[in-house]
């Protein structure tokens, strides 16, 4: 099970850049968004009566071999990072059966009836691009230029023209531009009217999913669903083989990735209205499953919850109709990760870090990873859904 989920949005963009914190919506609301949806994701794999029920891991009780947690830790500060607690407190609530008997027969309890502390592994921009690849790099600099001087931009910047008046008794001075527009908060909320609200979030989304995707799969707007994309695949790999305890990975990151994942995979050509920033607290899940019998083969289910409300929806991506076997997908996005590489390599005549690079020292060679086998190495019950 690999799920991506999303904490930090901004209504309105200012730039592609990193954002100011102060800016993000009121904490409080954040943390009980992301609450809610580690209730809610307890609920569909933790619950015994659920037929996504994760059969072979430690519901009760977190055995932190079976989940990993990591967390951005970029522009947008500590948000994220706070936001990712939330979640693992409503996916490992409180229990009063964690606890220790000490060589004296005394049973202490954790704080709080029970808490489970779930370990969080930050990644910040300056060690591990792998959630905020856009930063600090001057191909997608260029990229946000050939955007920007594009005539779909400027089209839809000169049908903007009307509503930037009409906002800009409400900015402050600050410059209303399409390139250059502001993040929406609570009092934003309150005084503008109902449409002029509904015309920003249409703004916004247009920007943000102009500025992270492209017109081809392996162009540089597609950079951070590129690099994301290696970690989904790392960890169905893990979840899959024999040998390695992983069952549950959790990234909590910023709605970038989303927007340049679902055009990658393509998924924004049957579904247009995921070309957009999603709300807060929507997550992604790539769900490794065991066909029925006899074929008895794992495949890649793909669902999105766009938001607190409603339910997971399940996508198919790169135009197929139905679910992708695991063996099939696994190799396809790798043979990808590997032309984009090339290619982008290729076009700026420079060695372009990507997902498969050396990114973070926190982590050992590949040498001193344990070997988890191959496909072939899958047997029944490696996956228990």
């Amino acid at each position: 099970m690999y799920f991506i989920a999303l904490n930090i949005n901004t209504m309105w963009p200012g730039s592609s850049s990193a954002r100011d914190s102060s800016q993000s919506p009121p904490f409080h609301a954040l943390q009980a968004e992301s609450h809610q949806l580690g209730s809610f994701l307890r609920s569909t794999y933790m619950s015994s009566s659920s037929p996504s029920y994760i059969a072979d891991m430690n519901t009760n009780l977190v055995d932190t071999h079976e989940v990993h947690v990591h967390a951005k830790a970029g522009g947008e500060g500590t948000v994220i990072f706070d936001s990712a607690i939330a979640l693992l407190e409503g996916l490992f609530p409180p229990n009063p059966a964690n606890k220790i008997v000490l060589a004296n027969e005394t049973t202490v309890i954790t704080p709080l009836g029970g808490y489970q502390y779930v370990p969080i592994e930050t990644i910040e921009p300056g060690n591990d691009k792998s959630l905020e690849p856009w930063t600090d790099c001057p191909a997608f600099e260029q990229h946000i230029s050939n955007v920007y001087s594009s005539s779909e931009f400027k089209k839809t910047a000169q049908a903007a023209e009307p509503f930037h008046g009409a906002v800009r008794d409400y900015v402050f001075g600050r410059p209303t531009t399409l390139e250059n527009a502001l993040s929406h908060n609570k009092t934003y909320a309150h005084r503008l009217s109902p449409i002029l609200v509904e015309q920003a979030r249409g703004f916004a989304d247009f920007h943000e999913n102009t500025i992270f995707s492209d017109k081809v799969v392996s162009g540089i707007g597609n950079l951070a669903g590129h690099m994301i994309l290696h970690t989904v695949l790392s960890s169905l790999q893990r979840i899959a083989f024999n040998g390695d305890p992983l069952q549950f990975l959790l990234n909590e990151t910023s709605y970038q990735p989303f927007i340049s994942l679902f055009h990658v995979l393509e998924m924004v050509k049957e579904n247009p209205e995921l070309g957009g920033i999603p709300n807060y607290a929507s997550a992604l899940a790539f769900e490794l499953r065991r066909g029925p019998a006899p074929e008895d083969c794992e495949f890649i289910r793909i669902k999105f919850k766009n938001g607190t409300n409603g339910d997971f929806e399940t996508y198919h991506a790169l135009a197929t109709t139905q679910h992708i076997l695991a063996a099939v997908f696994l190799l396809g996005m790798f043979v990808l990760s590997k032309f984009v590489k090339r290619t982008r390599a290729k076009a700026q005549n420079i060695r372009i870090r990507l997902a498969d690079d050396e990114v973070s020292q926190s982590h050992p060679p590949q040498s001193q990873y344990p070997n988890y086998g191959t496909l072939s190495n899958v047997g029944r019950g490696i996956v228990p859904f």
